[in-house]
């Protein structure tokens, strides 16, 4: 995983060098910003593998940001970690609803971090295995993995990469009930390191996002989520 190219855009110095520093240990290329305009302007011109995003940023925040970095052709695709000292729900599915691909809270350890990190760049690799079909239909949803395509009913349907990989594993097995921890480690990859309810709060986005259908995926009271079979 070393060679990875990844931008740090915070403001506080004392953090900005802890992150810099364990990245740079573990091999990865850094670089950083300390506002939105130049990490802006960083993140197009380097196209990074990943980019570690600060939520409370001077002038333009990091939700701001994100939504710019995700509605540009050439970084729609860029792996993004929101770093936040809020934990509060709804500052984590703002982030996660306007494309964050994960998030971490302050205060954190450098490993917490470097793990999460490793984390969300392996599972940012969609169509990494055999034995994903490239299309799945399951009533009206229609998933295309060539085409990282979405639609319900014929409607484009815009995820995350971490919602689309979720979706697409749910879809792929309709009618099936996967506990959290399950879909932590198949849909995801074994050493993801998030925790339970941060697989509640991507569910949710995906059920806000499907507006027509958000009732095909079902929440098993005490075990999991499963994607309605419909003939």
């Amino acid at each position: 995983m070393s060679n990875k190219k990844i931008v740090i855009i915070e403001d506080e110095p004392d953090i900005l060098e802890v992150l810099s520093y364990n990245l740079k240990r573990e091999g990865f290329e850094v670089l950083s910003a300390t506002n939105g305009t130049e990490g802006l302007a960083l993140v197009s011109k380097e196209i990074p593998d990943l980019i570690l995003l600060d939520l409370m940023l001077p002038g333009m925040d990091g939700i701001e940001i994100c939504s710019t970095i995700k509605n540009a052709p050439p970084t729609k695709n860029t792996l993004i970690i929101m770093v936040t000292a809020k934990g509060e729900e709804s500052d984590i599915v703002l982030g996660l609803g306007v494309g964050a691909d994960d998030y971490i809270t302050k205060p954190f350890s450098p490993k917490e971090l470097v793990a999460r990190v490793k984390a969300v760049l392996r599972r940012g690799v969609l169509l990494d295995t055999s034995e994903q079909k490239e299309k799945v239909e399951v009533g009206a949803l229609t998933i295309d993995t060539n085409k990282f395509e979405v639609t319900v009913s014929g409607k484009n349907i815009r995820l995350t990469a971490t919602e689309f990989r979720l979706l697409h594993y749910l879809a792929s097995h309709p009618g099936r009930v996967f506990s959290r921890e399950q879909l932590l480690s198949r849909a995801m990859g074994d050493d993801v390191v998030v925790v339970d309810r941060n697989i509640d709060v991507h569910i949710r986005g995906i059920r806000k996002k499907m507006d027509i259908e958000p009732s095909m995926i079902e929440t098993i009271r005490g075990v999991g989520y499963r994607l309605r079979d419909i003939d």
